[in-house]
């Protein structure tokens, strides 16, 4: 490498919990972070503070654990997949169109770690 830093900034982050109403009490009491519902998907939208990285809590499905996903903002969603593939990486949501016109796709990395990629 050249040292050269290409930014691919997390600009987004997400909690599968089993419930998410209890996960958003709980750091609405512990933080004072903000929740609302008032976008296009319903999931609760997390406003974390000045300064914070905002999020949301989804639902997990059914027999999923809890976990936390990061989402990696890129400009070409369908190169980066092919870049992740090549490294072992495997797609569990494809490339997907958001109401609010942004795309999204979602891999597992080849230890397993789910991460988002996104365009802002």
């Amino acid at each position: 490498m050249d040292g050269t830093l290409v930014s691919h900034p997390v600009i987004r982050w997400q909690l599968i919990a089993p419930d998410p109403e209890a996960s958003s009490n709980f750091f609405r009491q512990l933080f004072g972070w903000r929740t609302d519902r008032n976008n296009a998907l319903g999931y609760r939208e997390v406003r974390a503070g000045n300064g914070g990285i905002h999020g949301g809590i989804w639902p997990a499905p059914e027999g999923v654990k809890p976990f936390v996903q990061l989402f990696v903002q890129v400009k070409d969603i369908d190169a980066c997949l092919e870049k992740a593939t090549k490294l072992g990486a495997t797609v569990i949501v494809p490339k997907t169109a958001l109401p609010d016109g942004n795309t999204m796709a979602v891999l597992l990395e080849p230890q397993g770690l789910s991460v988002a990629i996104c365009t802002a």
